[in-house]
């Protein structure tokens, strides 16, 4: 098996996939999701090429992001099944996609690639590029950035339903170093996010 090869080749099916998306699940996300499960992987010994091909396409099937996720899966599996892999390989990368969606609630993966293809997501939804997807994935919904009077529905409230609660659920040493510096980055923005939202401090 040529492990860059297929590697490139299921860079380019993602890239055909999410290169419309405005809303914070775009081409640039799977690419950063990629690079750092692969980093954490080399550090945990993992299966570096299941690991980095499983980040690649770990949003392939979302619901919020496909009208028929298994529709999506489906033709994902036939795409892969073209290439120089093993089917245990193809195996396990759905099971890391099945395993590590947030909004299926708080679970603990099974295999060691899983827990850091979650980490590597969580990492990019924290810190400045988090914030960004934040906000980005919000206006594309319609929703505000903030409304003092009623939180609950912005884009703003998703840093007290989320994201600042990521820090915690890492899994990997490496991950759990990343996601303090990005927390705290994270607890300085809101804090000054709110005082500039504060027309009455001015």
């Amino acid at each position: 098996m040529d492990a860059n090869k297929n590697i490139q080749q299921i860079t380019d099916y993602v890239q055909k996939k999410f290169s419309t998306d405005a809303g914070g699940h775009d081409f640039y996300h799977m690419q950063r999701v990629a690079k750092l499960a692969k980093a954490i992987a080399c550090k945990e010994h993992a299966d570096v090429f299941v690991t980095e091909a499983a980040a690649w396409l770990h949003d392939v099937g979302d619901h919020k992001l496909f009208p028929d996720p298994e529709r999506a899966l489906e033709e994902m599996n036939q795409y892969l099944y073209t290439l120089d892999m093993a089917e245990e390989q193809i195996s396990l990368i759905n099971q890391i996609i099945a395993e590590i969606s947030y909004s299926k609630g708080v679970r603990i993966p099974d295999s060691i690639e899983a827990k850091i293809v979650q980490d590597a997501d969580k990492l990019d939804a924290i810190g400045a590029v988090g914030i960004a997807r934040t906000f980005a994935y919000g206006g594309s919904k319609g929703q505000l950035m903030y409304d003092s009077a009623y939180p609950e529905n912005t884009s703003f409230q998703h840093f007290y339903d989320k994201l600042f609660n990521l820090k915690k659920m890492m899994h990997t040493t490496y991950a759990k170093q990343l996601a303090a510096e990005r927390h705290k980055f994270l607890e300085i923005f809101a804090k000054q996010f709110l005082h500039e939202w504060d027309t009455e401090q001015i």
